[in-house]
């Protein structure tokens, strides 16, 4: 069985982080490790309280993870401070990791800010120049970017400026008042493709974009190419929107499992 790694905070309501990742992983056909960044306590109204790791305790988390179970694929999520941006970058260029996705997370889908601001130049200059693609949402894209983007063209030219700035693919994802279901991806060497979709008319989006990474990072895991992981990862992000599942008073998860079937999870008891 291939493998996945992410690299994440938690979110105890189960519909991003490291729960999230988890369940995108398994659902994508991959054995999902875990290295935990932060202990988060959200839930889908917001974010109450952030506990980072220790550096020491999240380098010794992927040692063991690299030394043991190499990940075909390593997906990167929540890093909220300077000193474990540098223990992840390390550590990824001292095992050579491969098929690296990073999320570059700085707003929370109910628009909390993520990540400290003296932890944007580390991130920059230590583990974006590591990605093989990047995803950024369109606030993401605007920082990295430097520029504000309202229109679909601003949106290829910020993937173009991103992905040349750090030397790897940039997939920048719509959304946000500029179109809601289509992403464009930009690949070194100056081609572009959009990905487009129907959108889906659900209010619950909690975590779409750790779940998007993590199958992006699935499926590179099991060999296909960028662009068919990009394809396959939106068409099951369409899917666990689609199943329309409703829990939470604020901006709900998904349903993550919308395409196991299993006599084990019937969901209701069998009479």
């Amino acid at each position: 069985m291939n493998t996945a790694l992410t690299i994440a905070g938690t979110d105890p309501s189960g519909g991003a982080g490291i729960q999230a990742d988890i369940k995108a992983m398994t659902a994508n056909g991959v054995f999902a490790l875990t290295a935990v960044t932060a202990l988060v306590a959200q839930n889908t109204t917001g974010v109450k309280s952030i506990q980072e790791s220790t550096p020491d305790f999240l380098a010794q988390q992927l040692d063991c993870v690299f030394t043991d179970i190499f990940p075909d694929a390593v997906k990167t999520g929540m890093v909220a401070s300077v000193p474990l941006i540098h223990v992840i970058a390390d550590k990824l260029t001292q095992y050579q990791a491969k098929n690296i996705v990073v999320d570059p997370v700085m707003v929370a889908t109910s628009g909390d800010r993520l990540i400290s601001e003296d932890a944007l130049d580390a991130l920059k200059s230590r583990l974006l120049p590591l990605a093989t693609v990047l995803t950024p949402n369109i606030p993401e894209a605007e920082i990295l970017s430097g520029e504000a983007i309202r229109t679909t063209e601003e949106m290829v030219w910020a993937a173009q400026a991103i992905g040349e700035a750090f030397g790897c693919a940039v997939l920048c994802k719509g959304g946000h008042q500029i179109n809601d279901a289509n992403d464009f991806l930009w690949l070194p060497g100056g081609t572009g493709r959009w990905f487009r979709s129907q959108r889906v008319d659900n209010p619950n989006t909690h975590g779409t974009g750790c779940t998007l990474s993590s199958a992006i990072a699935s499926n590179l895991a099991k060999g296909y190419s960028l662009e068919d992981s990009v394809e396959r990862a939106k068409a099951y992000i369409f899917g666990a929107l689609s199943a329309m599942l409703d829990l939470g008073h604020g901006s709900g998860p998904m349903d993550h499992m919308w395409d196991l079937h299993s006599r084990f999870i019937t969901r209701e008891a069998e009479t």
